[in-house]
């Protein structure tokens, strides 16, 4: 496998795993919060490791084996770069304990409004995306586009479960910032819904 196939494949062992983690973790959020750490760990489990089966049982049909033209990789590459971007201004603004979601477990913390939160109110699922788009064009096997649909699917219901849960646990504050920012991609569209 290429560079970039490779690239990909690492890519899609950290992106493809995260709705399978939020499915554990927010409908049983109650529940999880006396159990913080059997929280991550079952969370874990029950993503990474299939998803990793997943990734090298069907390797040859997810990634291509001659490389991907110049003009894909490039696009390929700039949208990863993008997700790296967004992951460090989402770090930056909230912090390692936050993005693994360690204030849905102790259900606390506070409503992230400055910052890259403050155009966009999923900024971290917005670069996952991009990030999977990417590793699509570098992969270059049919099968990925496929697994990627199916991925987006479940990371939209992820993210509706999740603002579901924020407006439980912010009340008015999370529908007036609902309002006022939208959910993926600042200006288009306009506010969004929760």
């Amino acid at each position: 496998m290429s560079f970039c196939g490779w690239l990909a494949a690492i890519v899609l062992f950290l992106q493809l795993p995260i709705p399978i983690y939020w499915f554990v973790v927010h409908p049983f959020g109650k529940f999880w919060r006396t159990r913080p750490a059997a929280a991550f760990a079952i969370g874990l489990l029950a993503s990474w490791p299939p998803v990793t089966a997943c990734l090298v049982l069907f390797h040859r049909e997810l990634f291509r084996v001659q490389r991907a033209p110049a003009a894909t990789s490039v696009a390929g590459l700039t949208l990863i770069g993008c997700e790296i971007w967004i992951f460090w201004r989402a770090h930056r603004d909230l912090g390692t304990a936050r993005l693994v979601g360690k204030t849905e477990l102790s259900g606390g913390g506070e409503l992230a409004r400055s910052g890259i939160y403050a155009r966009i109110r999923h900024p971290r699922y917005t670069g996952s995306f991009l990030a999977v788009v990417g590793a699509c064009l570098l992969a270059g096997g049919r099968l990925v586009w496929l697994v990627a649909a199916a991925w987006a699917g479940l990371m939209f219901v992820a993210i509706l479960m999740e603002e579901k849960e924020l407006g439980r646990r912010f009340g008015a504050s999370y529908r007036e910032y609902c309002r006022q920012v939208p959910r993926f991609i600042p200006g288009v569209g306009g506010p969004g819904r929760f």
